[in-house]
């Protein structure tokens, strides 16, 4: 399998949703880079992906396997105070121009697809620029999407143990007299037992993810 996850680079400006700039495309389509990880990496074996899912099939994984971090209301979380839902964990910044919003963006879409069950999905936004994500500015940026999702923060460490138990790549980049931030797009999937199940692609379509997303909780029921 020769397929890769791309990571995106992505320049300071405002969170405002939409479509993905031409400098943003042309990365989305390149990919690959030092940044890169690639499905079979991410799935554990170089199997052919099961076609009952859209995403990628991480079912018994070894890593990804919980978190501990700080919600904005300064409570510690962990995938115990989820269990009954399945939880969909996106890790980006708040000065993200595109990758991130479109993310969330998809995100409130699956949501919404979901009808009565989206009440049943938890969609977790983990800072990797918890120096300007402040629990105030995280706060605002995930309700601005839904009401109902959560941002996560944790100091450098922890976001850097996080990020490497989830194999989640991010790096600072200077941009003169500020920084970006390059990191991983995709979006984990647990099902309501916290089990780790799926990776979400950043291409794949609301409809492809919520597709899994019934699949999850269904057999969850």
């Amino acid at each position: 399998m020769n397929k890769t996850l791309p990571s995106h680079a992505t320049r300071a400006a405002s969170p405002i949703p939409g479509a993905p700039s031409s400098r943003r495309r042309a990365l989305l389509l390149a990919g690959g880079g030092l940044a890169a990880l690639s499905l079979a990496s991410l799935a554990g074996c170089d199997k052919v992906l099961p076609a009952s899912f859209n995403g990628v099939d991480i079912t018994g994984a070894k890593y990804a396997q919980d978190f501990r971090l700080t919600d904005p209301d300064g409570r510690e979380r962990t995938l115990a105070d989820f269990k009954g839902k399945a939880v969909m964990m996106f890790f980006g910044f708040t000065q993200c121009p595109d990758v991130c919003p479109t993310a969330l963006v998809r995100a409130a879409e699956i949501r919404r697809m979901l009808g009565t069950d989206g009440q049943r999905l938890q969609v977790i936004f983990v800072t990797v620029d918890p120096e300007r994500d402040t629990p105030v500015v995280l706060k605002a940026y995930t309700q601005a999407f839904d009401a109902s999702f959560i941002g996560l923060y944790g100091d450098l460490q922890k976001t850097a143990e996080t990020a490497k138990d989830f194999k989640v790549f991010y790096k600072k980049v200077p941009t003169g007299s500020s920084y970006t931030m390059d990191h991983s797009a995709f979006s984990y999937v647990f099902d309501p037992e916290g089990k780790i199940r799926l990776v979400l692609r950043h291409e794949q379509g609301a409809e492809e993810c919520a597709q899994d997303l019934r699949q999850i909780l269904k057999t969850s029921a």
